[in-house]
């Protein structure tokens, strides 16, 4: 259904510099940039993360990893990152059968999400 999102932000090379750490572990990397907008994806720009005037009210974007090792490395680079905990890696099956997901709050306070679909 979605071509792509936006994040905006008033820490502009703060959050792209995270996103560049934290979206590696999950196959994506950053494919635009511009002085005031930087786009990330695999084949496309998916994320965008562009400036705001005013400080944005944080959104949740929940984000495909190709596997739970690759939720556990995007858990890892994001604290690293200054990410904070918000959930950490593991099974919620109350979500559903076989969700693998970690949760964490990037620099702007948006909950940002990785998540892997375990086959049944």
């Amino acid at each position: 259904m979605l071509d792509h999102i936006g994040i905006h932000t008033n820490q502009f090379d703060r959050l792209t510099h995270f996103y560049e750490s934290v979206l590696a572990p999950l196959g994506y990397s950053k494919l635009a940039s511009y002085e005031d907008a930087a786009g990330f994806g695999s084949d496309k720009p998916e994320l965008w993360i562009g400036t705001a005037q005013a400080k944005p009210t944080p959104i949740h974007i929940a984000l495909a990893a190709p596997g739970s090792a690759a939720v556990d490395a995007f858990y890892a680079a994001a604290l690293a990152g200054g990410g904070k905990d918000n959930g950490p890696p593991g099974l919620r099956p109350d979500y559903s059968p076989g969700y693998y997901a970690a949760f964490v709050l990037d620099p702007d306070g948006n909950n940002i999400e990785a998540v892997y679909h375990q086959p049944a």
